[in-house]
């Protein structure tokens, strides 16, 4: 890219996560400008902007709590002043696993509460400043539960499907502005998390691959929705799950 070429920027929730990383360092290879939002991991977002900037990256980061709509909003448009953001990835998302039966209205909250409402937090003052550019990427990352459901995970599935709900409305009202807007679902991508959830042999029951997904993986597909070469996939719910769904 050349110097006097101002990078396309792109804010990612949740950049402490395997898979907010992941995209975050491929969308920085590939010369976007990086903000990193963080709200519990800040100290692990801090280390991926340090590595980030010594490969040569522009990056900033973004510290507030997605589910406090009234924080999210005032950090997002101090950082529209400075610089236009170009695309949303919205990988933030906790899980809290129960069966409903025995769950607790604060693990069905919380986990609604940042996977769900934290994306209307993120994307929702993102929406004119792209409509005015006639140009904006937004990527929300869903799961296979949506689709499928997953024993003690009503929670986690109810926000990623009222996600893509949420998504494919949003595309058709941005889409003649120049906006696309889609869902990633990924299925089992090898994290800790995962890791911790799943022995080899459940992921070669589950998964038809026979193998856990890398998260590279998914943010490659996030990184080609991002681009322009994608402008006219929208409102697309994407699985990448080795045949899971």
């Amino acid at each position: 890219m050349s110097a006097s070429v101002t990078p396309r920027r792109v804010l990612i929730t949740g950049a402490s996560g395997a898979l907010g990383g992941a995209c975050a360092r491929l969308l920085a290879a590939q010369g976007w400008a990086v903000l990193l939002h963080a709200h519990r991991g800040i100290e692990r977002a801090a280390a991926l902007a340090t590595g980030l900037r010594d490969a040569g990256a522009c990056v900033a980061t973004l510290h507030c709590d997605l589910t406090d709509a009234e924080a999210t909003r005032t950090a997002i448009e101090y950082e529209l002043a400075q610089a236009p953001i170009d695309a949303l990835v919205h990988a933030a998302g906790t899980h809290a696993d129960a069966p409903m039966a025995g769950m607790r209205a604060a693990q069905w909250h919380g986990v609604i509460d940042l996977g769900l409402h934290g994306f209307f937090h993120a994307a929702q003052p993102l929406l004119l400043p792209m409509a005015r550019a006639r140009h904006g990427r937004i990527v929300a990352l869903g799961s296979v539960a949506a689709r499928l459901g997953n024993r003690g995970q009503s929670n986690y599935a109810a926000a990623k499907a009222g996600l893509e709900g949420a998504v494919r409305s949003l595309a058709r009202e941005m889409a003649s502005r120049g906006v696309t807007v889609n869902v990633v679902a990924p299925g089992i991508i090898a994290s800790p998390m995962s890791d911790a959830a799943f022995t080899p042999g459940q992921i070669q029951t589950l998964v038809p691959a026979q193998r856990a997904g890398a998260p590279g993986e998914v943010a490659a597909l996030v990184a080609f929705l991002c681009s322009d070469s994608a402008a006219y996939i929208n409102g697309q719910v994407i699985g990448v799950n080795g045949g899971m769904a």
